[in-house]
Parts: structure tokens; C-alpha cells; sequence
């Protein structure tokens, strides 16, 4: 294991960027992506370090779409027990205001870098973002990870003919969002 040590960090190092990418389309919120991704990439660590090298990003997609799934679940859950209890609890004398919250995030890129980025890439973002969930995973794996059919299917765990569906749903969906940037 040690001897594969810096073949796997170079290896995450590849797909961090990325995976932080995907899972914050997927979850709309910089944090919660971030431990998606943290999650996914000690999980993978974990179960699949010993497998083959050649298989390796297509095990950590599906180890990252397995932790997308989860919060997609946990979230669902947390809406009905907030429903049932009508709305966030709070303790006496809490305003239920988190103090963190307001400050401000370091972590963004300067408003002029932010407004470098343009409305193509707002739109592209939107669009992928309306996109529902298996489609954009498709999506993103097949066209911006540049996986085959095969290894997107495994990394969905799904069958082939639904990666080809789901992708060319997406497709479609995008190109008629995005018809006014293309001649």
C-alpha cells in the first residue's frame, strides 16, 4: 500500500476538482460538496485503493454518485421531519441564527473574477443544474470526464442502455437550452 501511496494522491489530486464541481452542482451548497467530496475520497481510499489502477475513476464516480444519492436521501428525510414539526426548532432564548453564517466567504473568487466568468458559463451552469439528477451525472461523466459508456454505467451502477438515454436526454435538453450560443 505504501508504494501505491503517490499514485493514489496524484490520482485524487486529478479528480478533486472536478468532484467538487459535480457534487456542488448536484447539492447547491459550497459545504455540503466539500464533504461530499471528502466523504467519496476516504471511501474510496478505504474499499478500492488495492484494485487495478486502470479502474480507479470509474470506482471513485460511483463511490462520489453513491454520496450524492445519500445526501439527496438525507435531505428528503430532514424536509419531512421539518414539516412535521413545522419548521426549524430552536432552544429558548436562540434566535436561530447561525453566527458563522455571517461572515463573509473567503473562500469565493473577487467580484472581478466572478463577473470575468460571463453569462455563458451562468447559463451552462443553470442549465446543467435543471437538468435532473441521472441526467446530469450522465452527462458530466460521459462529456467532461470523457468515460465510456461502459465506465459510466459502472459508476452509476446502472445498465449501459440507461447511460446512453440518460446522456442523450441531456443532450438534447442542453442544446435546447443553450440554442442562442451555438450558430
Amino acid at each position: 500500500m505504501q508504494d501505491n501511496r503517490p499514485k493514489m494522491d496524484a490520482f485524487l489530486a486529478s479528480v478533486e476538482k472536478r468532484a467538487f464541481y459535480m457534487a456542488r452542482m448536484a447539492t447547491g451548497n459550497r459545504e455540503d460538496a466539500l464533504d461530499i467530496v471528502q466523504e467519496a475520497m476516504f471511501s474510496w481510499v478505504r474499499y478500492y485503493q488495492t484494485k487495478p489502477e486502470t479502474l480507479w475513476k470509474a470506482l471513485f464516480y460511483r463511490v462520489l454518485n453513491s454520496r450524492i444519492n445519500d445526501w439527496y436521501r438525507r435531505r428528503r428525510v430532514r424536509h419531512r421531519v421539518r414539516r412535521w414539526f413545522g419548521g426549524r426548532t430552536t432552544e429558548a432564548g436562540d434566535t436561530g441564527e447561525d453566527p458563522i453564517e455571517r461572515l463573509p466567504d473567503t473562500g469565493s473568487p473577487p467580484p472581478v473574477e466572478q463577473v470575468m466568468v460571463g453569462a455563458a458559463t451562468e447559463t451552462l451552469a443553470k442549465a446543467l443544474k435543471a437538468l435532473p439528477l441521472r441526467q446530469r451525472q450522465a452527462f458530466l461523466l460521459r462529456a467532461w470526464e470523457g468515460m465510456s459508456v461502459k465506465a459510466t454505467a459502472a459508476a452509476m451502477q446502472c445498465s449501459q442502455g440507461s447511460v446512453k438515454t440518460h446522456y442523450s436526454r441531456a443532450l438534447q435538453a442542453l442544446r435546447h437550452q443553450l440554442e442562442g450560443y451555438w450558430p
